[in-house]
């Protein structure tokens, strides 16, 4: 938002006789009640040298050139015209104009000097606004009212149109929420509220003359239209000009002037905050009508634009359709024009969502559009109606009709309970009593009750985002400055930190990484084409997925249901760019259906949900197990002087599976499985408390092929929720007696996992057996087919006294016994 400081200032003066500041205590008010100021406020430019007003006498069209080029005599009060070129085609003979004569040095060192061009004599420049440095237009040059000045008359008391001095024009960042201050009204009550000063609201209705319809209206309730007002001028005179006081303001706004009626409801909009629009009331056909756009119906738009409209659409029409993109842009059919004697102006409050989906569909940004997103004050709706027909009458010689239609109303805002002491307690400063009372009358709400006990506060209708006892909080220690609140950091409360669950996640990933492992990033949806590659069953349960409404990405609309999918596409990503050595890990969650599991209703928004509310939406979330998996490509052990280093392989997977297990606290068993996408003869299941939780192994080669993996890559998976959360306090047991290490080699069927035996040694050997350690694995023909020798280190050890060899001979024995008959192991001979 743009605006000139003289505006501010001159609203200011109203109920402030004679205040004043610098640009720089403006902007430093500005940044005092919150507002974001735009670099820094620009000063306008002084013009030395003879500038003056010129009336042009006759206008020459010079032919041959590229472009248009006239040869101009322009009457500055001496006895002879002045000769000037000029390429501008907005001025006609009798037209006043701004003249730098020769000697003028204009904005930017460029002085004005005679010459001959196009091969006529030019003492002089006729100028644009951009050329004098007021705003950024120069589409033409500035073409002033009749009886602004005479001609010879010096320029700068015109341009500056009463402002004291050089102008300052300031640029803020207006936020969402605060869209009143996109009008110079609101911007003014802010400076007022900053410097402590009193406020004269400019949005006042003038008690215009209201006797019957101004037009036939029709508002249907599903537009959405707040207010629908209208009022009629008429007899107006179409070669009227707008004031440069109006067309300067407009300018430093970076609005165009373009004709009386345009810019009146342009300048009403900067000045009030209230948008408008002006039709030709004699290309109307008939009454309008304000309602949703049918399917199939075009509107041409005052950009030439032909648009199809949307049944989301507001439309304003007569009988023969629609005229109008309500809140947006106007139809160029009832567009005002330069033969327009009768205009009828409406001010209108539409539905703050319809008008930001129609400015988005038909991707037209409006200034109009831009106040009514965030919204506009229906209350003054009929203010800036008398405000506009006012301003165009005098400047137009018009008439203001006694009649108004006015359809709806400004909206009835709440009361809010308020304890006047909550803005202390929140901000840890004693406020003076009153306070309260006083920022919050500053901000236009009305206040009533006892201040020591509670106050009754109604917002006003230009500040609907004031609607709960914190926005009024908020409003005082704004107010009050931000910035005189001391930062104090909370004192941490004792007995807090990670729970048992946050613990051990972090445990495994610090474990996975110290063994080698780089933590990914997965996402947490999926393609459920990925389960065909990697070979699940029909009936496998990763393939209950469920759908996602709005996903990221259109082709992963599914809640993933495993973490290898992801890790695939990571892996695959980094194969890519040249990385074939890869241990990746994740932890994340995945989700499952339940019975219960179903998409629900939005729940209302205008109270708290009730407890059956509640349940249900509880009961509909799936199941969110948390999972970590690994996956490795490529060398497990790099290569280099010291050796070849060694390929990633099963066991890798089944070790990772270990360390997790070991950062958990967890007793991990593993034993020979089946489960797609693993190698069927080299995968295992992963067992905790007997209870199977993952698998780990090498993928099978098909499964590789389809994903894109190398052969032989491997994965584990595990449900760190079904393992459980476990504390794991150091607590070692160091015995000061010696070990007895007994070996002994076992010979079983192929089939019987390692696992197996070792379970049935650890039943057999007893207490005293602190470690079994398989360090040896042997097949050969001296075994028979089918056979293999697996040699183990038993360790036993007592606490209370030196174990002796016969004794450890004894358990080591009752070890055997047991793995003979638990899995037929035979004593290799």
């Amino acid at each position: 938002m743009r605006i000139a400081q003289s505006w501010l200032t001159e609203i200011l003066q109203r109920a402030n006789d004679g205040w004043s500041v610098t640009p720089a205590e403006l902007d430093a008010g500005f940044v005092r009640v919150g507002l974001e100021v735009e670099g820094q406020p620009e000063t306008l430019p002084e013009i030395a040298g003879p500038l003056t007003i010129g009336r042009v006498s006759s206008i020459e069209e010079l032919e041959g050139f590229k472009k248009p080029i006239r040869f101009c005599l322009v009457d500055v009060g001496g006895d002879e015209p002045q000769q000037i070129v000029c390429g501008a085609r907005n001025f006609a003979t009798g037209d006043l104009v701004v003249v730098a004569l020769p000697g003028t040095v204009l904005p930017g060192g460029f002085e004005i000097g005679r010459r001959t061009t196009y091969g006529k004599p030019s003492e002089g420049m006729i100028c644009s606004a951009s050329e004098l440095g007021i705003g950024t237009d120069h589409s033409g040059i500035i073409v002033l009212a009749d009886g602004t000045a005479e001609p010879g008359d010096p320029a700068g008391p015109v341009l500056d149109a009463g402002a004291a001095g050089p102008d300052t024009v300031i640029e803020l960042n207006v936020t969402p929420d605060r869209g009143y201050c996109l009008s110079a009204r609101g911007l003014a009550r802010e400076l007022a509220c900053g410097f402590g000063l009193d406020f004269a609201d400019p949005a006042v209705e003038l008690d215009l003359p209201s006797r019957g319809e101004t037009w036939p209206l029709e508002v249907a309730q599903e537009s959405g239209a707040q207010r629908f007002a209208l009022r009629r001028v008429t007899g107006i005179d179409p070669s009227a000009r707008t004031p440069w006081w109006m067309a300067r303001r407009l300018l430093l706004s970076g609005v165009r002037p373009i004709s009386p009626a345009v810019d009146v409801t342009n300048y009403v909009m900067l000045e009030l905050g209230h948008p408008m629009h002006a039709f030709d009331a004699a290309t109307l056909r008939g009454g309008l009508t304000v309602r949703r756009a049918r399917a199939g119906e075009k509107l041409t738009t005052l950009d030439d634009v032909v648009r199809s409209l949307d049944p989301e659409d507001v439309v304003i029409c007569d009988d023969r359709g629609p005229i109008s993109l309500a809140g947006v842009m106007g139809g160029a059919s009832t567009e005002v024009s330069e033969q327009t004697t009768d205009v009828l102006l409406e001010a209108a409050v539409w539905d703050t969502l319809a008008v930001f989906r129609t400015i988005r569909r038909h991707k037209l940004p409006s200034e109009a559009g831009k106040r009514y997103e965030r919204g506009v004050d229906a209350a003054a709706s009929i203010a800036a109606l008398d405000r506009a027909a006012t301003l165009l009458a005098e400047i137009t010689g018009g008439t203001v009709e006694s009649t108004l239609s006015d359809a709806g109303s400004a909206p009835v805002m709440p009361t809010i309970a308020f304890d006047e002491g909550r803005p202390s307690r929140v901000a840890g400063v004693d406020y003076p009593t009153g306070t309260a009372r006083h920022r919050l009358e500053q901000v236009g709400c009305a206040v009533a009750g006892d201040d020591a006990v509670l106050l009754e506060v109604t917002p006003p209708t230009w500040r609907p985002d004031l609607t709960l006892p914190a926005d009024l909080v908020e409003e005082v220690l704004r107010l009050e400055g931000l910035e005189n609140i001391p930062s104090v950091l909370p004192t941490a409360p004792a007995g807090r930190g990670l729970t048992a669950t946050q613990r051990g996640r972090r445990a495994v990933g610090h474990a996975l990484a110290a063994a080698g492992h780089v933590e990914v990033l997965t996402s947490p949806f999926c393609d459920p084409s990925v389960f065909d590659a990697m070979g699940l069953s029909d009936d496998d349960e990763r393939r209950s997925t469920m759908s996602v409404v709005n996903p990221l990405e259109s082709e992963k609309g599914h809640l993933a249901t495993t973490l290898l999918p992801s890790l695939v596409e990571i892996a695959r990503r980094n194969l890519t760019r040249g990385a074939r050595d890869l241990s990746l890990f994740s932890v994340a969650q995945v989700s499952f259906r339940t019975p219960t599991t179903r998409a629900v209703e939005m729940l209302p928004v205008d109270r708290e949900p009730t407890q059956q509310e509640r349940d249900a939406l509880t009961a509909s979330l799936p199941e969110q197990p948390l999972h970590v998996a690994a996956l490795y490509t490529g060398k497990r052990e790099p290569g280099g002087h010291f050796g070849p280093g060694r390929d990633a392989d099963a066991l890798d997977a089944v070790e990772a599976a270990r360390i997790v297990g070991r950062a958990l606290g967890a007793d991990v068993d593993v034993r020979g499985a089946e489960r797609a996408p693993w190698h069927p003869g080299r995968c295992v299941e992963v067992l905790v408390d007997g209870a199977v939780v993952g698998h780990a192994g090498e993928l099978h080669p098909a499964a590789c092929e389809r994903l894109g993996l190398p052969g032989r890559s491997c994965a584990v998976e595990l449900d760190l929720t079904a393992i459980g959360a476990r504390e794991v306090l150091p607590a070692p047991s160091i015995s000061a007696y010696p070990a007895v290490n007994q070996d002994v080699a076992l010979v079983v069927e192929s089939s019987v996992p390692a696992s197996s035996v070792e379970a049935a040694l650890r039943s057999g050997g007893g207490d005293l057996l602190e470690s079994v350690r398989l360090f040896d694995v042997y097949t050969g023909s001296q075994l028979g087919e089918g056979h293999k020798s697996l040699a183990y280190a038993l360790t036993f050890r007592a606490d209370d006294r030196t174990l002796t060899e016969d004794e450890a001979t004894r358990w080591r024995t009752a070890a055997v016994e047991a793995a003979q008959a638990a899995v037929g192991a035979t004593l290799r001979g």
